[in-house]
């Protein structure tokens, strides 16, 4: 099965406004407004961490998110081959501030795919947020070291991390989150393998882990698609 890529160059609606979180020209934020008083959707891009892959291509699922009545921000963070700290840091950084930033006293829903899901999962474990409902990762890279030995997109995992082992970056060893977290993964997925997620959930049985069937990997974030259905049953599942 050929991955349909199409949503990731997709024209969207540009955001309402774009928030910045510090001086760099990636600490910046997408915010679509809310159409209904409803729990905040914090997105994650992904693009394992490449310098090449921005959150521009995410302005679907916001669009989509939105005319659906939830308001959406959408991070950018730094994505610097060798340095995970530097993105790390933009994710804590942003969800710091967000409070300072937008409406978050309904609380907000972490939602990551692909790397950007590896992000979420680590800031849910690592950082407990205030305000935190949920976290759902589309996906997810949820086992760095299985993502490694699978050699995912040439390499990827070690092009972020620099060389070695980074447990502390890995979800799959880290401790469960305090927030509810649902995995949703086609089954179908050829960029990151549904063993990935499984993975991860043999190590955190307490999620909920929802397999996609007929589903890759790019239709998760593609509002114009069949499963974008399951990821938006799920978000009005934990927000109400």
């Amino acid at each position: 099965m050929s991955e349909d890529r199409s949503v990731l160059s997709r024209d969207a609606r540009e955001p309402d406004e774009e928030l910045r979180y510090g001086d760099h020209a990636d600490q910046v934020i997408d915010y679509w407004h809310a159409k209904e008083y409803r729990p905040l959707i914090v997105f994650v891009h992904g693009g394992f961490w490449r310098p090449e892959y921005d959150r521009k291509h995410a302005r679907p699922l916001g669009e989509g998110l939105a005319d659906l009545g939830w308001p959406v921000v959408s991070l950018e963070y730094r994505r610097e081959p060798g340095n995970p700290d530097v993105t790390t840091s933009d994710v804590r950084t942003a969800l710091d501030a967000l409070p300072d930033l937008v409406d978050v006293h309904a609380g907000y829903v972490l939602l990551g795919h692909s790397a950007g899901g590896q992000l979420a999962l680590w800031a849910a474990s690592t950082l407990n947020p205030v305000r935190l409902r949920a976290v759902v990762a589309l996906a997810p890279v949820a086992d760095l070291l299985m993502a490694d030995r699978l050699g995912l997109d040439e390499g990827a995992v070690q092009a972020f991390i620099g060389s070695g082992v980074r447990n502390d970056l890995d979800p799959v060893h880290l401790p469960p989150s305090i927030a509810p977290v649902s995995l949703i993964h086609g089954v179908n997925d050829t960029v990151v393998p549904l063993r990935v997620t499984e993975s991860y959930f043999t190590a955190h049985p307490t999620a909920h882990f929802h397999r996609v069937e007929n589903c890759g990997h790019y239709e998760l974030i593609d509002p114009l698609s069949e499963p974008w259905h399951d990821v938006t049953a799920e978000l009005t599942r934990l927000t109400g």
